[in-house]
Order: structure tokens, then sequence, then C-alpha cells
């Protein structure tokens, strides 16, 4: 089972999914262009303590994580 990991300033909603259910998957797609269209920044674990920032969906990513865009500085 795969999850969208989405922060905010309340703390994180998590969305699990079946990569494998079609109607599941494309839900996750949408929600993954939903929240990048909107400036969070999408990341997924590449290895130990490590994370890379993605563009675009990856079904096959385990664990997506959605940071919202910083304001200010």
């Amino acid at each position: 089972m795969a999850i969208q990991i989405v922060m905010d300033r309340t703390g994180d909603s998590r969305h699990p999914f079946n990569s494998q259910d079609a109607r599941e998957l494309a839900k996750a797609e949408q929600r993954f262009y939903e929240l990048t269209k909107v400036g969070f920044t999408a990341a997924v674990r590449t290895g130990p303590g490590q994370v890379s920032q993605i563009r675009s969906f990856d079904p096959n990513a385990e664990e997506t994580v959605f940071f919202p865009r910083l304001v200010g500085g």
C-alpha cells in the first residue's frame, strides 16, 4: 500500500492508496497534481534519511510527502 502525506500548519493528513487499483491510483494522481499546482513541493524517499523532489506523479513511489510553500523568510 502506497501513501501520500500532506503536511500543513496543523500537522499532516495521510492518504493511503492501492497502486494496483486503477480508481485509487487515478485519485492519487489527481491529488498529486492538485497539490503541486497550488504550490506544494512533492518529495519521495530515495534511501535512509534521503529524499528527492519530484515534479510528476510516480505511481511506484511507496511514500510521497507534500510540503507547503514557505511564505516569508
